[in-house]
C-alpha cells in the first residue's frame, strides 16, 4: 500500500518519527557519519517490525534550526533516506526541517518516498530562527515541476515551536487555507515536542475540512486512544525513545506499548 491507500482505508494510522542525529554541517554534528546512518536505518526497521504504517526520516538532531537546510544537510538527509527507503517496505517520508520543502521534496523525488511533511505551510510564524514565510505557492510549483504529483503533502498549521505572527488568524482559517492551498493532510500539534495535541484542537479542524487530520504531537500509550478517536492518524517520535530523548534509538518495546494502548 502507498501512503494516500492507508490513509484512505484505515481507520486509524500511525506514522513513526526517524530522527537523524545531527547533520554535516551542523553545530550537534558528532563527526560520525556511519553512525547517523546506521542508527536512521535500523530505527526504520524497528519501527517496521512494531507496526507503524508509515515513517517520515527527519533531521531533528539539527538544533538550532535555519527555514532551510545547507548543502552538506541536505545531501545526508538523502543518503538517510535512501538507506531507509531500501530497508523497509512500509511508506517513507521526509520532513527538511525546518521547512525546507524544495529539499523535502528533492529528496523524496530521488528517492522514491511517497509523502513529505510541510511544517509552515500556509501560516506566517515566528521561531528562535526569525520569521519563516509560508511555503504553499513554492512547495507546489517544486512538486509540479518535478513531475511528483505523486508525493503527498501533510501540512501542519499552526505548527509547534512556533507562534503566529498574526494570532487573530484562526485554527480553522489556517486549515482551510491550507487545504485550498493543495495539502492532502492536515497535521494539528501541541505547542512542542511531546505537547499533547489539544483534542479540541482537532476537533475545530476536523470541523472545517474533509481531508484527513492528524495529531502530530505528544500522543503516547497513554492518549493514543483517545486522540485516534478523533483524529484520523497521528505522527509519533519522542514517545517511542527510552526517556523521551530525541538522540536515543527507536525502542521496539515503546512502539509496542504505545500501540497496543489503541486496544485498551
Amino acid at each position: 500500500m502507498d501512503i494516500r491507500e492507508i490513509i484512505a482505508c484505515r481507520k486509524r494510522f500511525v506514522i513513526g518519527m526517524v530522527h537523524c542525529l545531527a547533520l554535516p554541517g551542523t553545530a550537534g554534528f558528532a563527526g560520525d557519519c556511519d553512525k547517523i546512518l546506521d542508527q536512521a536505518v535500523q530505527d526504520a526497521v524497528t519501527l517496521e517490525k512494531a507496526g507503524v504504517d508509515a515513517i517520515i526520516v527527519e533531521n531533528m538532531g539539527d538544533d538550532p534550526f535555519a527555514a532551510l537546510l545547507d548543502t552538506p544537510q541536505v545531501a545526508a538527509l538523502s543518503a538517510a533516506t535512501a538507506l531507509v527507503k531500501k530497508a523497509v517496505k512500509i511508506p517513507v517520508g521526509v520532513d527538511a526541517a525546518f521547512n525546507d520543502c524544495v529539499a523535502s521534496l528533492s529528496i523524496a523525488k530521488i528517492n522514491g518516498c511517497d509523502f513529505v511533511r510541510i511544517p509552515v505551510f500556509v501560516d506566517t510564524v515566528e521561531f528562535y530562527g526569525g520569521i519563516i514565510n509560508p511555503c504553499a505557492r513554492l512547495c507546489m510549483q517544486t512538486r509540479k515541476n518535478l513531475d511528483a504529483e505523486n508525493i503527498m503533502i501533510l501540512a501542519d498549521v499552526q505548527v509547534k515551536h512556533t507562534n503566529m505572527v498574526l494570532p487573530q488568524v484562526t485554527i480553522e482559517a489556517s486549515a482551510k487555507a491550507a487545504a485550498s492551498c493543495g495539502a492532502e493532510a492536515i497535521i494539528v500539534t501541541g505547542s512542542a515536542i511531546g505537547v499533547e495535541t489539544p483534542l479540541e484542537m482537532i476537533q475545530r479542524v476536523k470541523k472545517v475540512v474533509k481531508l484527513p487530520v492528524i495529531a502530530g504531537s505528544g500522543v503516547n500509550a497513554h492518549n493514543i486512544r483517545e486522540q485516534l478517536e478523533i483524529a484520523d492518524g497521528a505522527v509519533i517520535g519522542s514517545s517511542l525513545k527510552k526517556d523521551g530523548v530525541l538522540t536515543n534509538p527507536i525502542s521496539y518495546d515503546l512502539v509496542r506499548e504505545v500501540l497496543n494502548g489503541l486496544n485498551k
